[in-house]
């Protein structure tokens, strides 16, 4: 069976040889239906939204993905955080801005960053339950009283999905492939960072109906968690499938083939965080 590449990798050229990878060394699966959730601000009790942590700790200084689930019309009072997060909306539609700004609600597969420092709110709107992807590069996680704002130089930035620009291969012109290569319709979205010098960054990864494929990590942690859609993971060990729903998460510490297969009838979008370039297969 030809193998079609979208590479989000090294430059490689039609003689070069696959440098191989591991199988699966280092690389962990977690359901949304595993997540066990407690409060995300302790001082509030119930009237917390939920946090559901994919890896790290929020109440340590390590990087860490959660999920958070917010009560049906939850209204935040203003606040600031110690440290900068980056979310994503799974579910429902979430507002985040500042304490006085009318209300701008994000649906489903939209972006957003809170600066440290900075006084806001974050609301969920009524009418159903909304649920988001919170990721943290430090901690511990903590909400402040907004007598204690500064600001840390960064500026918030909140990204409807609907203005998502979306990239096939053809549109990336770091990306080397073939001129009929396109990884099956696979398209990529830069959300933050720098993937082409290397350093971490985010973006955005949809799968279509129906791909069969393998994302493979570089040489250092890779980390996606389901933003949208539904797919099913096959560990290489042992050949099990995972079916991922949104809120779930797969990561590596090195380079692996994750064998993904996207749900027949929709597509699948990732957030992807790693350093440098990833790469994508499809069978």
């Amino acid at each position: 069976m030809s193998i079609r590449a979208l590479i989000f990798g090294a430059m490689m050229t039609g003689a070069s040889a696959i440098v191989p990878v591991h199988a699966e060394p280092a690389s962990d699966v977690v359901l949304r239906s595993d997540v066990v959730f407690e409060p995300l601000n302790p001082a509030r009790g119930d009237a917390s939204p939920q946090a559901g942590v994919l890896w790290g700790d929020m109440r340590k200084d390590v990087p860490t993905g959660a999920i958070i689930k917010f009560a049906d019309g939850f209204s935040s009072p203003p606040h600031i955080h110690n440290i900068t997060y980056r979310a994503v909306v799974i579910e429902g539609a979430v507002h985040n801005d500042d304490p006085t700004a009318e209300s701008m609600w994000m649906g489903p597969g939209s972006f957003w960053t809170q600066p440290a420092g900075e006084a806001h709110i974050t609301a969920a709107r009524d009418g159903g339950s909304a649920t988001a992807f919170l990721e943290i590069l430090e901690g511990p996680y903590l909400v402040q009283p907004t007598e204690e704002q500064f600001d840390n130089g960064e500026h918030p930035v909140n990204l409807d999905a609907g203005n998502i620009v979306w990239l096939a291969a053809s549109d990336v012109t770091w990306i080397d492939h073939p001129d009929t290569d396109d990884a099956s319709g696979a398209q990529m979205a830069f959300l933050w960072g720098q993937p082409k010098t290397g350093e971490m960054n985010g973006t955005f990864l949809k799968l279509p109906a129906g791909f069969d494929g393998e994302l493979i990590s570089n040489d250092s942690q890779l980390r996606a968690v389901l933003v949208s859609g539904a797919a099913t993971y096959e560990l290489a060990d042992t050949g099990d499938a995972k079916a991922l729903t949104p809120g779930s998460y797969f990561g590596s510490q090195e380079k692996v083939r994750h064998h993904l297969k996207a749900d027949a009838n929709q597509d699948s979008v990732f957030y992807v965080r790693t350093e440098g370039k990833y790469e994508l297969r499809a069978n």
